[in-house]
């Protein structure tokens, strides 16, 4: 196992598409503080009667959207970066071989959630200061703590949903694709829906199951614990799939 965990991560760091998502999602931090700097500077420069009416300057609401579809695709690379399964020929246990990737792409999506939050989240805090709501939506550490915690669970959660849409369809491109769709495109259809479908099947997405596991949302469809488990089944039917998939196909 270790021998295997070892060599994904040889061929993960050695891959420029990895520095590429890596880079990006650095990019998207900076890009969100200067947005909470933007806001911030208008809502200075505003009427008081203004000012109660803008929304958080907390730009980690923004990045975890694009965060999580970066994630999912470093789950597609660390799946389809082999597409002919050569790693097989050093690791021919094929069950090592999925858990060492799942290992890698688990703590890499930790990791990554971790450290893009602590500065997304650090850099909002700095930026905002001693201002009032609404423009800081939390008082201290323990108020976001919550939304922190569960949008990193739901990064974890794209990053192994990645990894096993591309062990089963074993494509890069095609994965993305997908993950997109899971994303952002049901996520924006859902609420055209007709009542009470559209608040139903909402309820399910990726998107706002963070807020519902945050338990930041008043009279939400789904409890923290429900949206956690709706969470899990996303792992549970996407990285199942990719196992089946790998387990009975020819290399």
């Amino acid at each position: 196992m270790k021998n295997a965990l070892a060599a994904e991560w040889l061929k993960l760091r050695t891959v420029r598409a990895s520095y590429g998502l890596v880079g990006t999602v650095g990019l998207m931090v900076l890009a969100g503080a200067l947005l909470s700097w933007l806001i911030v500077q208008d809502y200075d420069t505003s009427p008081a009667a203004e000012q109660a009416r803008f929304a958080s300057a907390d730009n980690s609401v923004v990045i975890t959207p694009v965060v999580q579809f970066l994630i999912a695709a470093l789950g597609a690379l660390v799946a389809t970066s082999d597409p002919r399964l050569t790693a097989l020929t050093a690791v021919p246990d094929r069950k090592r071989l999925l858990a060492a990737k799942t290992v890698l792409v688990a703590a890499a999506s930790v990791v990554i959630g971790v450290v893009t939050l602590a500065l997304s989240v650090g850099g909002s805090r700095l930026i905002m200061g001693d201002r009032p709501p609404p423009i800081a939506p939390w008082d201290g550490l323990g108020d976001v703590l919550p939304w922190t915690g569960a949008a990193v669970l739901s990064i974890l959660v794209t990053g192994l949903a990645g990894l096993g849409i591309g062990l089963a369809v074993r494509s890069t491109a095609v994965t993305i694709v997908v993950v997109g769709v899971l994303l952002w495109g049901l996520p924006a259809i859902t609420p055209m829906l007709p009542e009470p479908w559209n608040v139903d099947a909402s309820a399910v997405m990726v998107p706002y199951l963070v807020w519902e596991v945050a338990g930041v949302v008043e009279d939400p469809p789904l409890g923290p614990m429900a949206a956690v488990a709706v969470l899990a089944l996303y792992v549970l039917v996407t990285l199942g799939t990719g196992t089946v998939t790998l387990l009975r196909r020819d290399a």
